[in-house]
């Protein structure tokens, strides 16, 4: 196995992995007694002193903050910052004015907007094996979360907001894979999260709800969110995007919903149907032939190839 396939294989199990981990983002947040938005601000806050720890024992950063102008890093975490935070907001005022079912299955439809997205912007073109895949994991996150959708007028705001999630949850992907191409994965963790807090802040201490933990035991939740969740989850999926394509890494996520309702059904009891088997199935099945449709390094239709062929 060559180096760059080895790198291909061992960036596609990082972004698995980081699925199964941010799978878990809906049970601890269930756990907390904060408001949604106050639970992603200290989501991202509690993760920011182990990876400024990482960032400051990482050599590879420290040597690219020394000898690199500080300006693009800084344009690099608030791009990334700006559409994560964007995601999350949004998310939450989906849910807020549609259903749970309904805001879930469309901020899914995040992975077809990375492929159109590349397709168009960024000149990727798809294998019809990619393409398959895509369909059957689409079609299996809507067995599995869209049982329990609905389509109400009253919903028509709380709906487009999910879309609009899905396309933020998208520029995060894109941006995310794009800027780790340039920096080390700490560095763009570190600066992402920053920008993040910083952006959703001033929105959790407005909004309704605690912005703060009633008691000491309930910080147990937001630190699981920060340290497992996000650093680990997010960690790995940053890293793995600067080894396979964008819309690889993104059908790959929609492994994260059939994490969430195992343990939904394992911690709560939830009922899990021949639907949500059959969904499951169909997701994993779909991510298998995404990796075996996607481009590896090497390859002319591999972005990176692209890109050093027209010579940026």
């Amino acid at each position: 196995m060559n180096t760059s396939t080895e790198n291909f294989t061992k960036g596609f199990a990082a972004v698995i992995a980081g699925a199964v981990a941010i799978g878990t983002a809906a049970i601890f947040m269930r756990f907390s007694d904060v408001s949604p938005t106050a639970a992603a601000f200290w989501r991202v806050t509690l993760a920011l002193p182990l990876l400024f720890l990482w960032l400051r024992l990482d050599n590879k950063s420290r040597v690219q903050i020394r000898t690199q102008p500080l300006w693009p890093m800084a344009l690099a975490a608030l791009t990334v910052g700006f559409w994560f935070a964007t995601d999350l907001f949004l998310w939450h005022w989906a849910v807020a004015k549609t259903t749970v079912a309904n805001a879930t299955l469309l901020a899914n439809m995040a992975t077809i907007f990375t492929a159109l997205a590349g397709f168009l912007f960024f000149h990727q073109r798809f294998s019809r094996t990619f393409i398959l895949g895509l369909a059957f994991a689409v079609m299996g996150a809507v067995a599995l979360v869209g049982q329990n959708a609905s389509i109400n007028p009253d919903y028509l705001v709380g709906d487009m907001l999910g879309i609009a999630t899905a396309v933020a949850y998208a520029g995060y992907i894109i941006f995310a894979a794009r800027v780790r191409g340039r920096f080390t994965t700490p560095m763009v963790m570190f600066g992402s999260a920053l920008t993040t807090a910083v952006f959703l802040l001033p929105v959790a201490l407005l909004e309704d709800g605690a912005f703060m933990p009633a008691a000491a035991v309930n910080w147990l939740p937001l630190i699981g969110l920060g340290w497992f969740t996000h650093v680990m989850g997010q960690s790995l999926i940053i890293y793995g995007l600067a080894h396979v394509p964008a819309a690889l890494g993104s059908v790959s996520l929609l492994i994260q919903p059939v994490v969430s309702a195992l343990l939904a059904w394992w911690l709560f009891a939830e009922a899990l149907g021949i639907g949500h088997l059959v969904g499951a199935a169909l997701i994993f099945g779909g991510v298998a032939l995404a990796r075996k449709g996607s481009a590896k390094p090497g390859t002319a239709a591999h972005p990176t190839v692209q890109k050093k062929t027209k010579g940026t």
